[in-house]
């Protein structure tokens, strides 16, 4: 079994307690937000201290941390009541998928602190200053990186892959205006939708995507216009925006 195993799961349960869920978010698997309530999920598929240390580090963004491990067959063993344990007294959640005959569900165990974090779409979260969201650095960069990305494009628990990223989104924006319009300004880029970053993400030119022709002018290059190939879904949307910006009066 792999992490990637227990991503889909988790993400169905979150989504049917009302939570909006994205994947790998500043190296957190799962991030779920309803309203102003932050939900941090590590997904492993046993607990060990690699866990326990990314699971403690989350409590930097948020009280509200779960790890999510796949069910065992003894629960009533030394071991896993002792590994509870420690969760508890760490005042991390614990969600439990179980992989049965007749499908897969996911269960809650415990919430962090013994307060109720994730709960059904009725209720009201608690406000208990256990689980009330902190303002810290770290949360205000997760709530802007969840709002910059425009859909989930992520499965939490894969490695060694490239993430959507706000900031990618953006750059994909900017090369498909650049792919349908031919080398433009800044101001041009900026007036089809292409956000505030624009100058900054041409100029850094992280992917190899630009090239600027003169002052302020930049054009897609080869290297842009095949990467581009990996993105048809972002591509897709970019066009919307193109289309519906050229409309404009």
């Amino acid at each position: 079994m792999l992490e990637i195993d227990l991503y889909q799961p988790v993400k169905d349960y979150l989504q049917d307690h009302g939570y909006v869920v994205q994947a790998e978010v500043r190296h957190c698997d799962i991030v779920a937000q309803r309203g102003q309530q932050i939900v941090v999920i590590e997904l492993k598929t046993s607990i060990n201290l690699t866990l326990l240390i990314q699971a403690t580090d989350r409590q930097a963004i948020t009280s509200a941390v779960y790890v999510a491990v796949p069910e065992i067959a003894n629960r009533r063993s030394r071991q896993w009541r002792g590994t509870t344990r420690v969760l508890r007294k760490l005042q991390l959640g614990l969600l439990v998928v179980n992989f049965g005959p007749l499908g897969v569900s996911v269960k809650k165990e415990f919430d962090p602190s013994g307060s109720s974090a994730i709960t059904l779409p009725e209720h009201e979260i608690e406000v208990v200053e256990d689980v009330t969201p902190r303002k810290s650095k770290q949360q205000t960069a997760i709530v802007r990186e969840i709002e910059g990305r425009s859909g989930s494009y992520n499965t939490g628990g894969i490695h060694q892959q490239k993430l959507i990223t706000a900031y990618r989104e953006n750059a994909v924006l900017i090369a498909c205006c650049l792919q349908h319009n031919g080398a433009s300004s800044t101001r041009e880029l900026r007036q089809q939708g292409t956000g505030e970053k624009t100058s900054s993400i041409l100029s850094a030119n992280h992917y190899h995507w630009f090239e600027r022709v003169s002052r302020g002018v930049y054009s897609l290059t080869p290297q842009g216009a095949k990467d581009l190939e990996n993105y048809p879904e972002l591509c897709r949307r970019a066009q919307i925006l193109i289309d519906q910006s050229t409309k404009r009066p």
